[in-house]
């Protein structure tokens, strides 16, 4: 078994796949019963680690232009020079910030697929996970808010970096709209952040039709300090605050992994890319 983990790895060696891998390790319960799962639980690592990839290319993006120069004209006293260039395009930011738009947007669109799986009445959980139901439809309501804002984060993913509208006379012709891709991904966040918070209230509630079988010591202790911010819903109600105490929860916990997998990795493009 290590061994074909081991060639399988191997045979895609991606960074940030193999950092989300390490944090799978770390959560593995019971043994598993089912031989192929959704796309959307089976290719975690893929999809979790190639927007793990995109937000470190952004990250070193960022690095770059927060300790470079980008005034004009460019003043260098020293050599009693002044030079009127381009340093202040915000070409760079911009490509990077429709790149993370779309990186947090696939992290959401996967998240509410695992959620639907969750409550969709299969492999023995009941259907849309509430024990007793009722006029509000269980867990179904969480789901519908968390694709709607999916549906809402494709809309905002259209790239602001690919448009410019010509002023000044014709003097500033290309610009970046960087501006506008940095309000797009701010709402993205927040939309990605309560997108997990909802899939957090569904996983959560689907674990405890499990019991008495017992996930990872990891899961088990995360669970126990979300427990103390949403109860289980035995019958049904309306869910609008748990879900905010959800993402409160996210803010919040502190999650006891090793600084490498919590930390950017350094990215460095090679020379020529």
């Amino acid at each position: 078994k290590v061994l074909g983990a081991n060639r399988f790895l191997a045979a895609h060696p991606n960074p940030g796949e193999a950092a989300v891998r390490e944090n799978l390790a770390r959560t593995q319960g019971v043994p598993k019963e089912h031989v192929q799962d959704p796309y959307s639980f089976r290719c975690i690592p893929q999809v979790h680690g190639a927007s793990k990839d995109s937000i470190n290319y952004v990250a070193y993006v960022f690095r770059n232009e927060i300790n470079a120069v980008t005034d004009n004209p460019t003043i260098f006293p020293e050599e009693d020079m002044i030079i009127s260039a381009g340093n202040f395009h915000g070409q760079p930011l911009a490509l990077a910030l429709d790149n993370l738009a779309i990186a947090m947007s696939e992290l959401g669109n996967i998240s509410e697929r695992r959620t639907y799986q969750l409550l969709s009445g299969t492999r023995d959980l009941p259907p849309f996970l509430v024990a007793n139901p009722g006029l509000n439809s269980g867990f179904m309501i969480p789901q519908y808010t968390a694709a709607s804002m999916v549906s809402h984060n494709k809309q905002l993913c259209t790239p602001s970096s690919v448009d410019s509208i010509e002023s000044s006379q014709g003097q500033e012709d290309h610009v970046s709209m960087g501006a506008n891709a940095a309000t797009r991904a701010w709402r993205v966040m927040l939309n990605l952040e309560r997108i997990l918070a909802i899939e957090l209230y569904n996983a959560a509630q689907a674990l405890e039709f499990r019991r008495p079988a017992r996930s990872s010591a990891y899961l088990e202790e995360f669970i126990k300090g979300y427990r103390q911010k949403v109860d289980f819903v035995g019958d049904d109600k309306v869910m609008y605050r748990d879900i905010e105490a959800s993402v409160q929860y996210l803010r919040e916990v502190k999650l006891d992994l090793p600084e490498e997998l919590l930390a950017f990795r350094d990215y460095a493009p090679q020379a020529g890319s």
